[in-house]
This record gives C-alpha cells, structure tokens and sequence, in this order.
C-alpha cells in the first residue's frame, strides 16, 4: 500500500508541476486563456502557481503531507467554484479538480498510517 501511495503521489506531483505550476510560473498562453475563460485577471496567474508549487512540495514531505492536502482541497474548491460560477462543461472542467482532489488523497491515504488511522475505510 504504502508503495502504490508513493506511486500516486509522484503521479499527482508531476502532473501538477507539468501541468498546471509550469504554464502558470511560464506564463503560457493556456494558463492566461484559461484564466481568462473562468473571469480571472491574469495578473493573479504567478501567485496562484507559486501557491501550487509551495503546496505540490508541501505534499512530499511526510511529517506536513496532511497541511497540504487540507490546503490544496481548499485550491480545488476554489477552481471548483470558479468553474461552477462561468459554467464550464461539468464533468471534463468543473469536476476535475474533484477528481484531483480524490486521487492526491488516496494517494495520502495509501502511504500515511497516521492518515488510515483517521479514515478506517478497510479493516
């Protein structure tokens, strides 16, 4: 379990350093477009994507992994919400954060006892 925790971890970090700190701390087009698309100033772009960095590191680090879970949910619910507000397509925009979320806390959930321990779903 706790190998397969590791695993899903390093997935989630390298999908959100690939995909969504680099475009933003780059300024890519697709980060401005879609900041653009939800009613975000652009401007907010390099402090949202340090916000992530801070955070994907944050979740490496056994001893603070569970801090930057509960921060990064809030993130999430935060893109929810956005999403939600300009009515993007439910299930390919609104709900990947969902998605994300669900997947960086299995992940926290495989490799953290202390974490299981909380949340018993299997005994």
């Amino acid at each position: 379990m706790i190998k397969a925790g590791w695993a899903m971890t390093a997935l989630f970090t390298l999908f959100m350093l690939g995909a969504s700190v680099a475009p933003k701390l780059l300024d890519m087009a697709a980060a401005t477009d879609s900041m653009t698309q939800i009613g975000w100033p652009p401007e907010h772009l390099l402090l949202i994507g340090i916000i992530e960095l801070v955070l994907t590191l944050l979740f490496l680090i056994p001893r603070v992994a569970l801090l930057a879970a509960i921060l990064f949910t809030g993130l999430l619910g935060g893109a929810l919400a956005s999403h939600l507000r300009v009515g993007s397509p439910l299930f390919g925009y609104t709900l990947f954060s969902v998605y994300l979320g669900i997947f960086m806390w299995v992940a926290l959930w495989l490799r953290d006892e202390r974490v299981r321990k909380v949340f018993p779903l299997l005994r």
